[in-house]
């Protein structure tokens, strides 16, 4: 499985649901989706089942950024909590 992103929009907020594998590869397309979305952007993450290491840090930067993440598994946020340190 690749990843698929579904678009939710529901009062100035849209979701970005992100189903399957989020790879490297990826980068752009959610790059695309996410500026498209306007300012209040919301990643859910309950349905990924694979990351990289480079899409962590993009998460990371995400996250700083004030995109809010949600639904992450323990191992994602964890994962991405580890990376940040690893800038500083």
């Amino acid at each position: 499985m690749t990843l698929r992103i579904e678009r939710v929009s529901n009062g100035g907020i849209t979701t970005l649901r992100l189903i399957g594998r989020l790879q490297a590869e990826h980068l752009d397309a959610l790059k695309v989706q996410i500026t498209d979305s306007g300012s209040s952007v919301v990643l859910d993450l309950e349905e990924l089942s694979l990351v990289d290491v480079e899409m962590v840090r993009f998460l990371g930067a995400c996250q700083a950024a004030g995109i809010k993440i949600v639904h992450s598994s323990p191992y994602i946020t964890d994962w991405i909590a580890k990376e940040g340190t690893h800038d500083k």
